[in-house]
């Protein structure tokens, strides 16, 4: 399928689906612990740490049917936006019940919306996913993916500028994120977008000031703090939305409010200035 802007075209793929099975083993949240820098503590049959189902349900495809950036050439599940950059913008999430280490499960994929708009850098097309995840029959979350397409940036235009998220936080620790930590996580979730891990092309070809740390990750970092923050609780929701985005070798911080059963979560530049921000309710 060639890729086309055409509205009546990419809404075609609304309500295409897929469907993918895997076994939760040890061995990638093992991986995981150790590229949070912890000593590996999980052990079969523990519940999976929230939003590290990303390690698995992994898609692939021949290097020959790769686009620029390193991701599978769109046109089969996902449709053939084009536009040539690919980011996450944010998702959704509601949970039922933990996914456990060593168990089947299997994801439910359905793409629920695709809506062309322009923005302040040109034409943006917003995907959205929505999975289900379930094991042992029952449904353990659902989830909501808002993947949004882009225009290649235009030579001296300036980034926008992210508002500051202030100082009053009850919980603040910070990230030095480093090559190292972003291959691993690219490895983990069997991630070939290039502005991961290839300098020249993140710079160059998309513009960015360095390796783009992943969205998933700080989600996942964030999701990790509000944890700490409710001393240790499952989570009911979860809610995050990309703002600007982080960069090897630029420490960023991670903070969080807890307020009665919801905990609010701003990841930030080393400027103080929104990457992310998030909503977890316990």
């Amino acid at each position: 399928m060639q890729p086309t802007l055409d509205t009546d075209i990419l809404r075609r793929w609304i309500g295409t689906r897929e469907v993918l099975d895997d076994m939760l083993h040890l061995g990638p949240a093992t991986l995981m612990e150790m590229t949070l820098d912890r000593a590996p503590v999980l052990a079969e049959g523990d519940p999976l740490p929230p939003l590290w189902h990303w390690l698995y349900f992994l898609r692939s495809a021949p290097l020959s049917a790769l686009g620029r950036d390193g991701h599978p050439a769109r046109g089969e599940f996902l449709p053939p936006v084009a536009l040539p950059r690919r980011m996450w913008a944010g998702g959704r999430f509601g949970f039922s019940a933990a996914l456990r280490i060593g168990a089947q499960a299997q994801k439910h994929s359905v793409i629920k919306d695709v809506a062309l708009k322009s923005g302040r850098s040109g034409a943006l097309c917003f995907v959205t996913v929505r999975h289900e995840v379930s094991s042992r029959g029952a449904l353990a979350f659902w989830e909501e993916h808002d993947i949004v397409y882009r225009e290649d940036p235009v030579a001296g235009t300036n980034p926008r500028q992210t508002a500051a998220i202030g100082t009053d936080w009850q919980h603040s620790e910070t990230v030095h994120p480093t090559e190292v930590m972003l291959f691993r996580y690219s490895a983990l979730t069997f991630n070939g977008h290039r502005i991961h891990y290839d300098r020249d092309y993140a710079h160059t070809v998309e513009g960015h000031a360095g390796l783009v740390v992943h969205g998933p990750l700080i989600a996942t970092m964030l999701m990790d703090l509000a944890q700490r923050a409710a001393g240790g609780a499952a989570p009911r929701s979860f809610e995050f939305r990309a703002a600007s985005p982080l960069f090897d070798g630029a420490p960023f911080t991670l903070n969080a409010n807890l307020a009665g059963n919801t905990v609010t979560l701003a990841a930030a530049t080393p400027e103080g200035r929104l990457a992310m921000d998030a909503r977890v309710v316990f």
